[in-house]
C-alpha cells in the first residue's frame, strides 16, 4: 500500500513539476495521455548512478527548457572554455545541460527529426535552408549551425566530460501530441523517440527532477537563455 502511494505521488509530482506552460499541462486531461509511461526502478537506478559522474571543483547545470538557438549547448561549451582559460583542466569541471520541455529534440537522432518534422514542431530553423530543420543541428553541428565555428556540439562536449540528460515526461507528452496529429499509436511513437536518444544522453524522470539532483550534487543553476 505504501509503495503504491509513493509511486502515485511520484507520478503526480512529475507531471506538475515538469516545468511546462499551462497549455502543455492541459494536455494531461486528454485521454490519450492517461497512461504516461512510468519511470520504473531500473530507469531510476540508472539515472541515480549517472549523477554520480558529476566531478571536479567547478560544477554548473544549465536549464535548457526551449531551443534558444542552441544556447543550452553553447553555454556548456563556454563554461569549459573559460575555466580552461583560467587554469582548470576538463577533469576538474562538470557542466550539465538538462534538455526539457521544448528543448528535448536536441537529445534525439536526426532520423526522428526528419520523420516527425521536429524542426517545425519545436520551432527550430536550419540556418542553411532557413526552413524548419530536418536534422539535429547541435549534436554534431555543421558549419553555420552555431554562431562561431569553434563551438563544440553535444557529442564533442560529452567526450570532454560534459553531461546531458533529457526529460522522460516531456518526451512522453510531446510524442503523444505528434502521434495524435499524425494518427499514430502514441506508445509506438514514444518508444521510437526513446530509442532515438543519442548515446550517453541520460533519460531522467523529468527535467526539473534532474535540475534538483544536480544542485544537490553541488552544481550551480543557470537558466540557459540567450
Amino acid at each position: 500500500m505504501e509503495t503504491k502511494s509513493k509511486n502515485s505521488r511520484r507520478t503526480f509530482m512529475g507531471a506538475m513539476l515538469m516545468g511546462a506552460t499551462a497549455s502543455t499541462l492541459s494536455l494531461f486531461t486528454d485521454p490519450i495521455y492517461a497512461n504516461v509511461p512510468s519511470f520504473d526502478d531500473k530507469k531510476m537506478s540508472e539515472a541515480d548512478a549517472w549523477f554520480k559522474k558529476i566531478k571536479g571543483t567547478h560544477r554548473i547545470v544549465y536549464d535548457g527548457s526551449t531551443p534558444h538557438d542552441g544556447f543550452s549547448i553553447i553555454w556548456n561549451w563556454a563554461f569549459y572554455l573559460t575555466n580552461n582559460e583560467t587554469g582548470s583542466e576538463d577533469d576538474d569541471i562538470t557542466a550539465m545541460t538538462v534538455l526539457r520541455h521544448k528543448a528535448i529534440p536536441f537529445a534525439l537522432k536526426s532520423e526522428v527529426w526528419k520523420k516527425y518534422d521536429l524542426g517545425e514542431v519545436f520551432g527550430v530553423t536550419d540556418n542553411a535552408t532557413k526552413a524548419p530543420s530536418l536534422r539535429n543541428p547541435y549534436y554534431e553541428p555543421k558549419e553555420g549551425d552555431f554562431p562561431m565555428p569553434v563551438i563544440q556540439g553535444i557529442k564533442d562536449m560529452q567526450a570532454r566530460g560534459a553531461m546531458f540528460c533529457v526529460c522522460n515526461l516531456a518526451l512522453s507528452v510531446y510524442s503523444g501530441v505528434v502521434s495524435q496529429k499524425m494518427g499514430l499509436d502514441p506508445k509506438v511513437v514514444y518508444q521510437e523517440w526513446i530509442d532515438a536518444v543519442h548515446p550517453g544522453i541520460q533519460l531522467v524522470p523529468s527535467g526539473v527532477w534532474a535540475l534538483g539532483r544536480a544542485q544537490e550534487k553541488g552544481c550551480g543553476y543557470i537558466f540557459a537563455s540567450n
